[in-house]
């Protein structure tokens, strides 16, 4: 992959005068910083206004605002470097080398990049094309070299455009770097979530996005699926298996609530203890989950058999086979339309059906006037945050908090706008310090506000639009697709009098209501 000489020109003087504005920043607040601790040490007056204490612990986050930043320039720096050492040890040869001589002259080129930055051939090599595949990607190498996302932010986008068309890679490129683009990523920007947030989002869009079906690539997973044993030190090993991933996920929500039931106060093993000593147990045939160690068998009428609810999002038109939209399964992401709909035929008790509202891409609500919450709206907040809304938080636990974003006490209501949900961890700061969250709305979780006045946008699930059958016109509130609008698209209206068109019902109006209540008939 080439690098555009012109954008290279642009970017020269973003990166050295990024760089520089940084190294100064940081300066400034060093010495404000010395500042204040000479004058506190002298008993010196260094503004009566001022608490030094607090100033101190202020200058240190921006000092680390400073440096995340400085880290990101030089990664772009670091990363530009590799690819264009590659690129001129290429430019050195005669245009009609043979291949070997351009193989051999790469091979050495990474040993030096290796040598330089001592480490490995293999990590190396991985950095070559990590680093070609960054520079070929204008905005997200001007994002780096602004300081806006960090090398793993840039990274995971190298890693998640790898076999897409140089098309598809834009696209999604595009989806999240480019405010301007016809369907932008809502919420906080990447560089505002960390890594393993941000990879989530960009897998999903690929998913739905991907030239090959999901469908498609989901039957060559299964057919790749496996376990692997590698040995670890100290004795240990680990178990890896690599299933479907509703299979994954029902045998670990299954395995954490055993565990659960399992803890007390005569129970001393921790959570992280109490799953793999379940799963060994099971697998070896122990006799009971509870019986994984020399102490004496457990009964197996005292190990509880709970119900571990694994969370199933599926669009309505979906789930009736009129399209093959991909649904969501709580904590993994995209699965195929045909894996929901078995669930859903099934019956499979420990799935729980989510149906998503072909208006709007939001899943359905179902109010609620008082304080205690239902289980509906629990499963129902779970499936719109879906995971604990805390910024940077990943915690997707079932036994996460339902919480009023402002208290009962002081007013708050049980409505979607004032529910959101924490893990116990979070839900007890949020009560200890002034960790201030935003209003939520049906389909969007909270932003938060810290101590000291930092805003954390809400990390959006981000639905897409829901794909509607061919022939019906979606109602206006949802986006039919990504590279057609309403207007493009034929016009539909019912032949029989009695018919009702989508088209004339408010999003209000309780007919719709009386639709999602009514069982579903799969097509077969």
């Amino acid at each position: 992959m080439e690098i555009g000489a012109g954008h290279g020109v642009a970017l020269e003087a973003v990166r050295a005068s990024g760089v520089h504005a940084s190294l100064a920043a940081l300066d400034a607040l060093d010495r404000e910083d010395k500042f204040l601790a000479v004058g506190a040490g002298t008993g010196s007056d260094v503004g009566a206004d001022v608490d030094v204490l607090q100033r101190r612990f202020e200058l240190r986050l921006d000092r680390l605002e400073v440096v995340k930043r400085l880290e990101a320039q030089l990664a772009a720096v670091k990363a530009r470097d590799v690819a264009e050492t590659v690129e001129i040890q290429h430019a050195m040869l005669a245009p009609d080398a043979p291949v070997h001589e351009r193989t051999f002259a790469e091979m050495s080129a990474v040993e030096e990049i290796a040598g330089v930055l001592t480490i490995s051939s293999g990590a190396a090599g991985a950095f070559v094309e990590q680093s070609r595949r960054v520079c070929s990607l204008p905005p997200v190498l001007a994002a780096l070299s602004a300081g806006a996302v960090s090398w793993q932010h840039a990274r995971i986008v190298a890693d998640e455009t790898e076999g897409l068309s140089p098309d598809g890679a834009a696209g999604l490129v595009a989806h999240f770097f480019d405010p301007d683009a016809p369907n932008p990523a809502r919420g906080a920007a990447p560089g505002e979530l960390v890594p393993a947030r941000f990879r989530a989002k960009v897998r999903t869009w690929r998913e739905r996005h991907h030239p090959e079906t999901l469908e498609k690539r989901h039957a060559k997973g299964v057919a790749d699926r496996r376990m692997e044993y590698t040995p670890d030190r100290d004795g240990m090993a680990w178990i890896s298996l690599c299933l479907p991933g509703h299979i994954a996920s029902a045998i670990w929500n299954r395995t954490t609530a055993t565990a659960r039931g399992l803890q007390g106060p005569d129970e001393a093993r921790t959570l992280s203890q109490l799953r793999p000593d379940i799963a060994a147990s099971l697998l070896l045939g122990a006799g009971s989950a509870g019986d994984t160690d020399s102490a004496g068998p457990t009964e197996a009428g005292q190990v509880p058999t709970p119900r571990a609810d694994v969370l199933v999002m599926v669009p309505v038109f979906s789930v009736l086979g009129q399209t093959d939209e991909p649904a969501v399964l709580d904590g993994l992401g995209p699965i195929p339309a045909s894996m929901a709909r078995k669930l859903v035929a099934d019956g499979a008790e420990s799935f729980y059906r989510v149906l998503v509202d072909p208006r709007d891409g939001a899943p359905l609500e179902i109010g609620r006037t008082r304080y205690r919450l239902p289980e509906t709206i629990k499963q129902w907040i779970r499936m719109r945050d879906g995971k604990c809304t805390f910024p940077g938080c990943s915690n997707h636990t079932n036994d996460n908090d339902t919480d009023h974003l402002t208290a009962w006490d002081h007013g708050g209501t049980t409505g979607a706008g004032n529910l959101g949900q924490l893990c116990p961890k979070h839900h007890r700061l949020k009560h200890a310090r002034a960790w201030i969250p935003d209003e939520a709305t049906k389909n969007e979780s909270p932003g938060w506000t810290s101590p000291t006045g930092r805003h954390y946008k809400p990390e959006h699930p981000d639905p897409e639009p829901t794909h509607w059958p061919p022939g019906i016109m979606p109602m206006p509130a949802a986006t039919p697709c990504l590279d057609a609008g309403p207007e493009d698209l034929p016009q539909w209206e019912p032949d029989d009098d009695q018919l009702i068109d989508l088209n004339d019902l408010s999003p209000e109006d309780p007919v719709w209501a009386e639709f999602f209540a009514k069982p579903f008939v799969l097509s077969g």
